[in-house]
C-alpha cells in the first residue's frame, strides 16, 4: 500500500485515524490499533513476508528482555549478528554468490530470494537499539511499545531511521491535547507536499529517466545531450522521491500527534560533500556514523586510517542501498569525495560558497549514474557519452514519455525557495485562504494519483 494511492488516502489513512482518536484516551488501545494497522499496512505488499517482520520484532525484544536478565555482551552480539544475518540472506545471499561465482569462475543460477519490504530500516533500527542497550543507553521497554516503535507504519518501510529515545517516550502523550489542531493541519499540509513532489515532479522525472536508462542498457548509445537529460531527470526523481517520502512519514507521524526525526534537508544546496550528508538521509547518515564509523576509530584517528574508515563507512553504505556492485561504486565515489573533503579542509583550504555548492551539486548528480545504472556496462556508456569520450551525436533524437523542460522547472523547485518542511512546521499559519488553497490541493493530487496503484518510491528498495 502506497501513501500516493487512493486507497491508502480514501480508506486506511481515515479507518486508522478515526479509530485512534475514538479510543485516544486508552493508551493501551490506541497502541494496539496503530500495531495492528501497521502490520495490515505492511502484510498487503506480501503477506508471507508478514511472519518475518512479527518474528523479527519478538525475536529482538526477547534477546533485549533477557540481556537485561543476565547482563553482559553475548545476548546482544547474538542479536545483533542475527539480525545482520537475517539481512544478509534475504538482500546479499545471490550477490554474494554471483560474486563467488565469478571470481571462480563458474556461474550462478540465482535463488531470487524475495526481498522483504523495508528489511533494512526495521533490521538498523532493531541493531541501533541492542547496540544502545548494550551501552546502558536504553531501556527495557514493555512489549507494546517495542513493538510500535519497530512497526510505525508512516517509518516501517523507508525511514527514517527513528531510535528508540526519539519515540517511545511520546506514545504516553495524550493525542488530544494542546495542540491537536495545529499538529494536524501541519501533519495535513506535509502530507500535500510530499504528494505533490511525488506525483507531480519526481514521477515526471522518471518519465523522462527510465526510457533513457533502458535504452543505455539495451546498448542504444545516448547523444550527449540525451545522457545529461537522463542525469539530471534522474538526480531531480530520487531527490524529490526521498523527500516525498520524508515529508509524509513525518506528515502522517503528527497526524497521531507523533514526531518524527527530520530526514531531508534541502541537500542539493549542500556546499560540500559533508555538508551534503548532514542533510540527505539524515539519520541513515547519523546510524552510519554512530554505529560504523565512530566504533571504527573516526576522527580520533590518524589523518590515513581515518580516511580508510570513510571509505569503508560509505563502501557499506553504498551496499546497503542495494545488493550490486553499482552500488558499491557509488558508496566508493563518495566515500573518495568525503576523504578528499577533509583533507581539504584540514589543509585549511576553503572555496567560495556559490562554487561549493555547485561543486558538490555536480559531483553527486554525476555520481548517481552509478546508482542508477543496472551494470557498470551502462554506467560507463552513460559517463562516456556526458563528457564526448565515444563517438555520439550532439543532441537528443529520442522520443520520451516526459517533458525535458520540467527539469528546469524541479530543479528550481530543489534549489530555490523555503523548504516544504519550513513552510508546512514554521511558516504556515492558520489563514482561511491557507485552508482553501490547501482543500483544492487535496482535491487536485486525489485526481492525480488516480486509480489504486501508483508508481512504487525507490527507497522501498532497499
Amino acid at each position: 500500500m502506497l501513501f500516493h494511492t487512493q486507497l491508502f488516502l480514501l480508506v486506511f489513512l481515515p479507518l486508522v485515524l478515526g479509530g485512534y482518536y475514538f479510543g485516544a484516551r486508552h493508551r493501551a488501545f490506541r497502541s494496539w490499533l496503530l500495531i495492528a494497522a501497521s502490520l495490515v499496512f505492511y502484510g498487503y505488499w506480501d503477506l508471507r513476508l508478514l511472519p518475518l517482520l512479527v518474528g523479527s520484532i519478538i525475536a529482538n525484544w526477547m534477546f533485549a528482555r533477557y540481556h537485561q536478565r543476565i547482563g553482559g555482551v553475548l545476548l546482544v552480539t547474538l542479536g545483533v549478528t542475527l539480525n545482520l544475518v537475517v539481512l544478509g540472506v534475504f538482500k546479499y545471499a545471490d550477490f554474494f554468490a554471483d560474486t563467488l561465482a565469478m571470481l571462480s569462475g563458474s556461474a550462478h543460477e540465482r535463488w531470487n530470494i524475495i526481498l522483504p519490504l523495508g528489511i533494512s530500516f526495521f533490521t538498523f533500527q532493531q541493531i541501533s537499539y541492542l547496540v544502545d542497550l548494550k551501552r546502558g543507553k536504553a531501556a527495557l521497554y514493555t512489549f507494546t511499545e517495542y513493538a510500535l516503535y519497530v512497526s510505525f507504519f508512516p517509518q516501517l518501510i523507508a525511514g527514517p531511521i527513528v531510535r528508540h529515545g526519539e519515540i517511545i517516550y511520546q506514545y504516553a502523550r495524550d493525542p488530544l491535547r494542546s495542540g491537536l489542531y495545529e499538529r494536524l493541519c501541519k501533519g495535513l499540509l506535509l502530507l500535500l507536499f510530499g504528494l505533490f513532489k511525488k506525483s507531480v515532479l519526481a514521477d515526471e522525472m522518471a518519465d523522462i529517466a527510465d526510457p533513457l536508462f533502458q535504452s543505455a542498457a539495451d546498448g542504444t548509445a545516448l547523444s550527449i545531450a540525451e545522457s545529461w537529460i537522463a542525469t539530471a531527470a534522474f538526480g531531480l526523481q530520487i531527490y524529490f522521491d526521498f523527500s516525498a517520502y520524508s515529508d509524509m512519514a513525518i506528515g502522517l507521524a503528527l497526524l497521531f500527534g507523533l514526531s518524527l526525526p527530520i530526514n531531508f534537508d534541502a541537500p542539493y544546496r549542500a556546499v560540500s560533500i559533508r555538508d551534503f550528508w548532514r542533510r540527505w538521509h539524515m539519520t541513515l547518515s547519523r546510524f552510519l556514523r554512530d554505529y560504523l564509523y565512530i566504533p571504527l576509530g573516526g576522527s580520533r584517528v590518524g589523518p590515513w586510517r581515518q580516511l580508510a574508515t570513510l571509505m569503508i563507512t560509505m563502501l557499506l553504505g553504498g551496499l546497503w542501498h542495494g545488493a550490486a556492485w553499482t552500488f558499491v561504486l557509488w558508496g566508493g565515489l563518495h566515500g573518495a569525495a568525503l576523504a578528499v573533503n577533509h583533507a581539504w579542509e584540514r589543509a585549511g583550504h576553503t572555496l567560495p560558497r556559490h562554487l561549493g555548492q555547485l561543486s558538490t551539486l555536480l559531483f553527486v548528480t554525476l555520481a548517481w549514474v552509478s546508482f542508477r545504472a543496472p551494470n557498470f556496462t551502462t554506467a560507463w556508456e552513460i559517463y562516456a557519452s556526458l563528457f564526448a569520450l565515444a563517438q555520439v551525436p550532439l543532441t537528443a533524437a529520442q522520443e520520451y514519455s516526459g517533458d525535458p523542460e520540467l527539469i528546469l522547472v524541479a530543479a528550481a523547485f530543489a534549489l530555490l525557495g523555503p523548504t516544504s518542511q519550513r513552510l508546512a512546521l514554521e511558516l504556515a499559519r492558520p489563514r482561511l485562504l491557507v485552508a482553501v488553497g490547501a482543500g483544492i490541493g487535496y482535491a487536485a493530487m486525489l485526481l492525480a494519483v488516480g486509480g489504486w496503484h501508483s508508481r512504487e518510491f525507490i527507497y522501498f528498495q532497499f
